[in-house]
């Protein structure tokens, strides 16, 4: 499948996973539209990654499915199509569950988990059209669990749950459901400043080579659960 004038729309693409799949997507000609809570961001991610002409920067805070509805109609308006949406967003609060603040929970279950759905929701009929590709950022912590990890588990355990399950309800519209799971990614993700000591890590390039295979993927093959790991871990 060509690529080349396809358009995405990328949750949480300002920084890290979400803005380096949106480079590797600008690379093969794709249109792609980015949100973010902040207008600054968005603004300032959109400039970064090139062209106005193939580049949209949209605020929206996935928590709010009416914030997501705006988007996907910002995106209809600009491009007239949507054939891949990547729902990314996410974030991580850690400590043991007897310590966990209420509203730490409340916002990974309403970021991780609400947003993948509000997401997917604002988006499937525009991908009915287009017989188009939704696809999920979970994590190996969707599978396997640790201590401190309470609330981040349950919402990627949940994203994980969600997208297999999604994806049995919409390919009789030829659309093609996937969730990622990566583990360690250099990333700004939880405080972290990528740096020389996360070269052993999963780079976001790395992602972006790994969507893009998925995108060019024979429509007739489907990798609906994908786990990524770093190949040697032990030289963190």
């Amino acid at each position: 499948m060509n690529l080349k004038g396809k358009v995405a729309y990328i949750t949480g693409g300002t920084k890290g996973i979400g803005y380096g799949v949106a480079q590797s997507l600008l690379q093969l000609g794709m249109k792609v539209a980015i949100s973010g809570r902040s207008i600054e961001g968005v603004s300032q991610a959109a400039k970064s990654l090139g062209d106005e002409a193939n580049v949209l920067g949209i605020p929206s805070d996935v928590s709010k499915l009416t914030d997501e509805v705006n988007a996907v109609e910002v995106v209809l308006e600009k491009w007239g199509q949507l054939d891949f949406v990547l729902a990314n967003a996410g974030v991580g609060h850690f400590a043991p569950v007897d310590e966990m603040d209420e509203s730490e929970w409340h916002q990974m279950i309403n970021v991780n988990l609400n947003g993948v759905f509000h997401t997917l929701k604002a988006s499937v009929e525009a991908l009915k059209k287009s017989e188009g590709y939704y696809m999920t950022l979970a994590s190996l912590a969707g599978t396997n669990f640790f201590t401190q990890g309470a609330g981040y588990n349950a919402t990627k355990f949940g994203v994980v749950g969600f997208t297999q399950a999604a994806m049995l309800d919409l390919r009789k519209y030829n659309i093609k459901v996937t969730t990622i799971m990566p583990g360690s990614v250099a990333t700004h993700f939880n405080g972290n400043e990528p740096s020389t000591k996360d070269s052993w890590k999963i780079q976001v390039e790395d992602i972006g080579k790994l969507v893009v295979d998925l995108l060019l993927m024979n429509p007739r093959t489907l990798p609906s659960k994908i786990e990524v790991r770093p190949t040697r871990p032990d030289l963190k």
